[in-house]
């Protein structure tokens, strides 16, 4: 092999993770399922609605593995949302059981060439970092034995009547301008509000805390918070991204808060598809600002014991 065909393969290989990540994300979107909205709460779905966890250290999963994991708990019907590498399983004193095959996640970072370094060095500029993803392969906590009994055990689903309160005590507390009524919803960036029409309005009014999710999703974009990109026209590839951000969003929220809804923004599905085919990076990108608009709203949900009913903020007009 050549030292120049060597060089080249990190490369490859990290634009053939993009394309093998992005390739299932379309292939679901073309069958028509939202791999972002899961049958939880179904008999195709032995797991119970939560955020994927790594069982070992506690930390969630977050962006685009959060997908990859939901993924193989529905395609292998795992009773768990915990996953383990093969050595944690070792180090809590069990195994992964013989003969099972992981599942392949991701870790994003970047990196600076020492070429970049030099060029900084003699230019005086600052040097570009380079973004890669590292695959490694976890396990369902189902997938091994031995492990601890609390690493094991399958984690009840939460109680259905704390969830919307913990919601409106969620939009009261990011301080947003959030408006009940009219009959669409939507985010005005310009003026910085939210406007959902009222839980009555949808068949199944659990299916309104997904949408005020979602547009709270885009409100997190503000300049005033994470910043990101709101321009982008009604149509356009941009304003295809950010409703990407959004919705996957609103899915991590519910998940975290226990929420089972069922409306999803199908009509979306041909432009997001657009987006993917044109950029191999794009559902991944996507998947990571989703997962920090996720990570500031789910920052306002009060802690056990919290008061909920404060003074109400919600504007309920009829608009």
């Amino acid at each position: 092999m050549s030292r120049k065909s060597a060089l080249a393969r990190p490369g490859q290989d990290r634009a053939s993770l993009y394309d093998e990540i992005t390739g299932k994300i379309i292939a679901e979107l073309e069958a028509g399922r939202v791999p972002w909205v899961q049958p939880w709460g179904t008999a195709a779905a032995k797991a119970s609605l939560a955020m994927p966890k790594n069982a070992a250290t506690g930390r969630q999963y977050s962006g685009i593995n959060v997908l990859i994991l939901w993924g193989a708990v529905i395609e292998h019907g795992f009773p768990t949302q915990s996953w383990l590498t093969f050595r944690q399983a070792l180090g809590l004193g069990g195994n992964v059981r013989k003969g099972e095959h992981g599942t392949t996640v991701v870790y994003a970072d970047r990196f600076v060439p020492d070429d970049e370094k030099r060029r900084a060095r003699e230019t005086g500029e600052e040097a570009a970092a380079i973004p890669f993803l590292k695959r490694f392969t976890v396990f369902n906590a189902a997938q091994c034995e031995d492990l601890p009994g609390e690493v094991a055990a399958v984690a009840p689903p939460p109680l259905p009547g704390l969830i919307e309160p913990r919601v409106e005590a969620l939009i009261r507390a990011t301080g947003v301008d959030f408006r009940i009524g009219g009959n669409r919803a939507f985010y005005a960036p310009g003026p910085d509000f939210v406007m959902v029409p009222p839980p009555q309005a949808y068949f199944e009014p659990i299916n309104w805390h997904r949408t005020a999710l979602h547009e709270l999703g885009h409100a997190s974009g503000h300049p005033s918070r994470l910043g990101r990109d709101l321009g982008g026209a009604f149509g356009s590839k941009k304003y295809a991204f950010e409703e990407l951000v959004a919705e996957m969003n609103a899915a991590f929220c519910c998940a975290s808060l226990g929420i089972v809804p069922t409306v999803h923004h199908a009509d979306y599905i041909g432009s997001w598809l657009e987006v993917l085919r044109d950029d191999n990076r794009a559902v991944v990108r996507a998947a990571s600002q989703a997962s920090k608009a996720a990570d500031w709203l789910l920052g306002f949900v009060p802690g056990d014991g919290a008061e909920l009913h404060t003074e109400p903020a919600i504007d309920r007009r009829a608009a």
